[in-house]
Parts: structure tokens; sequence; C-alpha cells
């Protein structure tokens, strides 16, 4: 959408008090937390990049590798994961240039809502070009439209195959609360896609429905 910053956007958003969003409670989150726990513990990951670690709600369903660091463009987010995780690393996109590659690189709800193709873009970049051995993205894989400003659905698989030939798409799990308008907040939109780099063996944990 022209003129619509999703930096602005979340930042605003934060400082009014508002969250990450529905996705990041209950059992959605819950869902999440599970998928990416058991990821990291079957295959030994000791480093990760959270990229758009929000408000903090979903990051105290995880059990983080000892490196970790969470990146988020709200300065407001990211002094509120300080507060809430003060053993974590938390950075800025642009800090996170200067910090070394991570063996998991992660997207939580977080690629529908960076509606400009050039923020889109970055994030693309940043997941395949700063992970060694897996990408873990939860997210809607479709062009559609929708009615909110801040989400902009788009089909990312086609773009990761053809940008990024080195990284195999694992595995995907369909959301087992696919989303129904007349519930948004207890459904998604989204599912799991788990990348690894070619020559990368995976365990992936279905969890079990809670």
């Amino acid at each position: 959408m022209a003129g619509f910053s999703s930096a602005t956007y979340w930042d605003t958003r934060y400082r009014a008090g508002g969250t990450s969003g529905a996705g990041s409670a209950g059992h959605l989150a819950r869902y999440k937390a599970e998928v990416l726990n058991g990821l990291i513990a079957a295959n030994g990951i000791a480093s990760m990049i959270d990229l758009g670690c929000g408000d903090a709600s979903q990051l105290a369903l995880l059990k983080p590798p000892p490196d970790y660091v969470g990146v988020d463009v709200s300065p407001m987010a990211l002094a509120r994961c300080a507060a809430r995780h003060p053993s974590l690393r938390f950075a800025t996109p642009d800090a996170l240039a200067a910090l070394p590659p991570a063996e998991l690189t992660v997207a939580l709800d977080v690629l529908y809502h960076l509606v400009e193709d050039d923020v889109f873009a970055r994030a693309i970049q940043t997941l395949f070009g700063r992970a060694t051995r897996f990408v873990a993205i939860y997210a809607s894989n479709a062009d559609i439209g929708f009615t909110s400003p801040h989400v902009r659905h788009r089909c990312f698989t086609g773009r990761v195959a053809a940008d990024w030939p080195d990284w195999r798409l694992l595995a995907h799990l369909p959301n087992p609360w696919p989303y129904h308008p007349a519930r948004p907040d207890e459904t998604s939109f989204s599912d799991f896609y788990i990348y690894g780099k070619s020559g990368e063996d995976c365990v992936v944990k279905v969890p079990a429905l809670f």
C-alpha cells in the first residue's frame, strides 16, 4: 500500500500498549512453540535468529538455544523483550549485519505483515542469507487479498525456490486451526514451512493437539 510503513505501524502499535496479535497467545502460540522447541532439541541447534520477535509473548513459550538473537524493527518491542528476557540478546535489523550467522533463522507470523516489496525482500534475504542449517517460516503462502492495511499475503515458496536453490523445503505442516473469518483470533492462515541447506538432515516433530 502506497505510503504505508510496516515499521512505523508496529512501533506505534507497541507504544500504544498493543500486542503482537492473537497468534502470539493461547493455543496458536503454544503450537508454534512446540514445533520450534522440538526442532531445536531434535537437531541440536545452538544458535538462532528470531526475525520479528515482537512483544516477547511468543518468546516466553520458547526454549531458545544458547546463542539467541531476537530482531525487531520496533525499539519499543525490543525494550519489552529485553526487560522480560534480560539474559537474551536483541537487535535491530541494521545491527544484525554486524552479528554472525545462526544455525536456525525463524519468522513467525511476520512475512505477511511486511507489505512493502523492499522490506519483504530484505526479510527473505536475512532468513536465507543468515542461516547455516535451517529456516523455519510460519506464514501464509498464497497471493490473496485481505482487508487490513498491515497484511499482505504472498506466495513466498516460489520465490525461495527461484532465488535460493541451495535450500530445500523439508517439511510443510498445515495449521491444525486453519483460518475462519468467524473465529479470527482462534484460527490462522499460517502454516509451518521448514527449509534445510542442501545436505542437511532434519528431524521435525509434529506436536499432538491440545
